[in-house]
């Protein structure tokens, strides 16, 4: 476990350090976010701070490196060098999209070259163990596509609720520190790469928070929230795709491997498949933005920025803990836990964001609704 904690706490730093740089340069190439009609913040805010995200990463790897506990993990596998090659694509991909812009179907090219780096490196899903049915091996053909289906998704579903203020950091960091727990077990204590990547995206991504966090001094952009998509679909596939027999109780067979990165990361996925389904069902094109995300409900009805991500946050670690409680729990204890966190997430999604409305009626004027007031530089929410 230390291996790991020094290399989360060089991703940290390096993250912490660098993201006032990034700043820097991003106010003088001109990625900067300009306030619109379709996104909720009220002030020109620098954007590119996926740059510093990528500085960790590469110090983080940089470091696993020259650790001999890791050396195994480079030399008997090639996942760590095309990680890096399909990181180092998407990120200059969002780079000039956070300068320029860019057509949603030049982004999805580019996100279909990164992850053809990823595939022909190894990082597939080649073989997982399913409840009663055994272990499951994949053909090649249907490795390959699998894994791009898995990784575009992810990539997309991560950029989508990058909505708020540290909101993609935070819930990055949450499901990064939950697959870390399943990856660090499965592998039995030995080096993996899904637990290498995990402990740097949450290394990465709460260095970054200190920057994005409400108000933010810095967005990550589509140059950070398609590399965390990438980062975290790769180490699920390079975790889950090598599980090749259950480690854990009989009742997680329902869970894991098959559904584990599904319940972590359920949140961004979930948003994902609601914006595709709202837009077919009007005829919109998919890639069509609008303010109608899980997050932008939620700032709706809590009237808050910061405590708007939080109830996020908690929901993601309900989801998380309640996954790892079936995973590992071994008798009813653990099962009850996994359950009435379960039971707890859906009770907070139907009563926290009400609970947490603030009084906005004002009492000299009745049917009068006030505005809550908003600090500078908040984003704030759709009308």
């Amino acid at each position: 476990m230390t291996r790991y904690l020094i290399v989360f706490a060089v991703a940290a730093a390096v993250s912490t350090l660098t993201t006032p740089l990034i700043r820097r340069l991003a106010i003088r190439v001109g990625a900067v976010d300009i306030p619109d009609d379709r996104k909720v913040h009220i002030e020109p805010t620098p954007t590119m701070g996926g740059l510093a995200i990528y500085l960790a990463l590469l110090a983080g790897l940089g470091t696993a490196y020259f650790m001999p506990s890791f050396r195994e993990v480079f030399k008997t596998s090639s996942e760590a060098g095309g990680v890096l090659a399909g990181a180092s694509i998407i990120l200059v991909l969002g780079v000039v999209d956070d300068i320029l812009g860019l057509k949603a179907p030049t982004k999805l090219a580019g996100q279909l070259l990164a992850v053809a780096a990823l595939v022909f490196s190894g990082v597939q899903v080649f073989y997982f163990w399913v409840p009663k049915l055994g272990i499951i091996s994949l053909s090649s053909d249907l490795s390959s596509l699998l894994t791009v289906l898995w990784t575009i998704a992810m990539i997309n579903a991560v950029n989508l609720i990058d909505g708020l203020d540290g909101l993609a950091a935070g819930v990055s960091a949450i499901a990064s520190a939950a697959f870390f727990a399943y990856a660090f077990r499965a592998a039995g204590g030995v080096p993996s790469t899904a637990a290498l990547l995990t402990a740097i995206v949450a290394g990465g991504c709460l260095g970054f928070l200190r920057h994005n966090f409400n108000p933010a001094k810095i967005f990550m952009g589509d140059s950070g929230s398609m590399l965390l998509g990438l980062l975290l679909a790769s180490a699920t596939v390079s975790g889950v795709g090598r599980t090749t027999e259950p480690q854990f109780s009989d009742f997680a067979g329902y869970v894991v491997p098959v559904l584990l990165p599904v319940v972590v990361l359920a949140i961004p996925l979930a948003d994902a498949m609601f914006a595709i389904f709202r837009r077919v069902r009007g005829r919109r094109p998919v890639f069509h933005a609008d303010k109608r995300h899980i997050h932008h409900w939620l700032l709706e009805m809590a009237r808050g920025h910061r405590q708007a991500v939080l109830v996020m946050y908690l929901w993601s670690a309900m989801l998380g803990g309640a996954a790892l409680a079936l995973t590992y729990g071994r008798g009813p204890v653990a099962r009850w836990t996994g359950f009435t966190l379960g039971v707890a997430f859906v009770a907070s999604v139907l009563v926290l964001p009400r609970f947490l409305r603030p009084r906005t009626w004002e009492a000299t004027e009745p049917g009068a609704l006030a505005e809550a007031p908003v600090a500078p530089g908040e984003r704030t929410g759709a009308p």
